[in-house]
């Protein structure tokens, strides 16, 4: 799957390198895993501890000029939150030279979401020098995949820097003891040293503060950029990073984001009370039952029709929606079937449905019911694809027909990409994803706070922070408008609410995609975003 920014399923708790023989060695098992083989007790001389890199060079061409790049894939090692050598983190960096006595060149650093994803999609799907083509709204052909050169690669305005989160990729959390049955008993308490809101942002910021002394870019202007839960990331990051390390950032960009938890439309109905999901995720069914031919008052196919459909859809979430949801038991059935009316002719649900779920339907339930004539269900993290319904009488959808379509050939280009050109890896397990699931800890210590809490995970207040004590952080989020797993109502109601001076909003940024989650799958949606994401740091 594209990285689950929660979960694969709907209803889920939100669900390089060396030579070859000494990257073996570095990665323990053949099959990567981090639990046995330890050569000593001192993680120092831990030989899967260890720093190491591989250097390749490469060309591409942007906007029709010939980029030639180095490419460094490493591994670094990264102290847990203990302070204790406990992990490698890794990683892929492309460099431009800059002009002779030129100033240093821009420098993005680049992660995915889950949490527990690695940073394939953004690297091999977005902005690295190669990308692999996928079927754009419907699932392709299988293997072979094609693997192009990217023409809208970020490589024209900065040096690009792609991070696997601790436990993905190529890089493993390791414990270590002489004792292998110990080690591997440890093990578990090391990944909660990393697998956390705020472990995880601790674990990036020492990953940034040790490129930057490895490579002399301490005076490079840095820019964080964030996919899915890596919004989350970067508002916790761009804080720690700015209050902790007297690090500024020059920019944060937030693709598919999500600050506030509490607003995610996966299923509300576990927060009973709480309503404004159900708003927020209006506006997406609308795009998407459009999209897929079930609103005949908006049929016309035009962007310009879209764009007023979207108008209302907003305008009714808020203004008729909202307010009918927040009277609760005390909305009359005839003000509860008017809505529902309403509703049906903006999303395509029939108003029986809609009356049935007392006008509360998340995402899941929308997912799976849109096409049940048809026996389709809907993606999540793009509702343009589509795929059969495993149940077609369940109340929400058991898979994502996106994650399903694309998922193989992004993690066989990668492998393929990794091995036989960037030569690292060797016989080490690349993982994709972590299972972080068992272990998260979503206990976060907002700015000004004593100690972590527990409550629903918001990080407005981080970001919210680093935008006062650094009045001149720019920020900019990038929605696709057929996203169902981070709502671009969503993210556009996070930003407005931002707790920051009225001064500070003209450092925000809001981009829209005809495209999902990763809009970089739609080829148009790619070089609006790649001239966004440019015009953004040239600025």
């Amino acid at each position: 799957m594209s990285h689950p920014c929660f979960r694969a399923l709907w209803r889920g708790a939100l669900t390089l390198l060396l030579t070859l023989p000494l990257w073996v060695a570095a990665q323990g098992t053949p099959d990567g895993g981090g639990g046995g083989g330890a050569a000593a007790a001192d993680p120092a001389h831990d030989p899967r501890l260890q720093e190491s890199a591989q250097t390749s060079t490469g060309s591409v061409t942007v906007g029709g000029q010939r980029l030639d790049y180095r490419a460094v894939a490493g591994l670094m090692p990264v102290d847990d939150a203990k302070d204790e050598p406990s992990a490698v983190m890794s990683y892929t960096a492309y460099f431009v030279k800059p002009p002779a006595g030129g100033a240093p060149r821009p420098l993005i650093f680049f992660y995915n979401g889950g949490p527990g994803s690695s940073t394939t999609w953004l690297h091999m799907g977005a902005f690295g020098p190669k990308r692999v083509l996928t079927g754009n709204g419907q699932r392709g052909p299988a293997a072979p995949y094609r693997l192009v050169d990217n023409d809208d690669s970020l490589l024209d305005v900065a040096d690009l820097v792609f991070i696997d989160a601790p436990g993905t990729g190529f890089g493993r959390i390791v414990a270590v003891d002489k004792d292998k049955a110990k080690e591997h008993a440890k093990l578990k308490d090391k990944e909660k040293e990393f697998w956390g809101v705020d472990v995880d942002a601790q674990a990036f910021a020492r990953f940034i503060k040790k490129f930057l002394n490895r490579n002399g870019l301490w005076n490079a202007p840095k820019y964080l950029f964030g996919e899915s839960y890596g919004t989350t990331r970067s508002a916790v990051l761009v804080n720690l990073l700015q209050q902790q390390e007297a690090i500024d950032v020059n920019g944060v960009m937030l693709v598919s984001q999500i600050l506030n938890y509490g607003f995610s439309p996966d299923d509300p109905q576990a927060a009973p009370g709480n309503d404004l999901p159900y708003a927020l995720a209006l506006p997406t069914y609308a795009a998407t039952a459009w999209y897929h031919h079930k609103l005949p008052d908006w049929a016309d196919r035009s962007p310009q029709t879209l764009g007023r459909l979207l108008v209302e859809a907003r305008r009714f979430a808020l203004d008729e929606y909202l307010p009918a949801l927040t009277a609760g038991s005390t909305l009359d059935a005839a003000r509860q079937h008017a809505v529902a009316e309403k509703m049906s002719r903006l999303i395509g649900l029939p108003v029986a449905y809609i009356e049935k779920a007392r006008l509360r339907i998340y995402g899941g339930m929308f997912s799976n019911q849109l096409l049940t004539d048809e026996g389709q269900t809907v993606g999540r993290l793009d509702t343009r694809y589509k795929g059969p319904s495993l149940d077609p009488l369940a109340k929400d959808a058991y898979y994502d027909p996106q994650a399903a379509a694309i998922s193989s050939a992004y993690l066989s280009v990668y492998n393929d990409y990794a091995r036989n050109v960037l030569k690292v890896g060797g016989d080490a397990k690349f993982s994709l994803f972590a299972d972080v699931w068992p272990i998260w800890d979503f206990k976060h210590q907002l700015p000004g706070d004593g100690h972590p809490s527990q409550r629903t995970l918001n990080v407005m207040p981080d970001l919210a922070a680093a935008m006062l004590t650094n009045p001149r952080l720019k920020v900019a989020t990038f929605s696709g408008l057929f996203d169902l797993a981070t709502p671009f109502f969503q993210a556009e109601y996070e930003l407005s609410h931002l707790p920051i001076q009225p001064a500070l909003r003209a450092n925000l940024e809001i981009h829209h995609y005809a495209a999902g989650h990763m809009m970089y799958d739609d080829p148009a949606s790619l070089k609006q975003l790649h001239d966004d994401v440019v015009r953004f740091i040239r600025k």
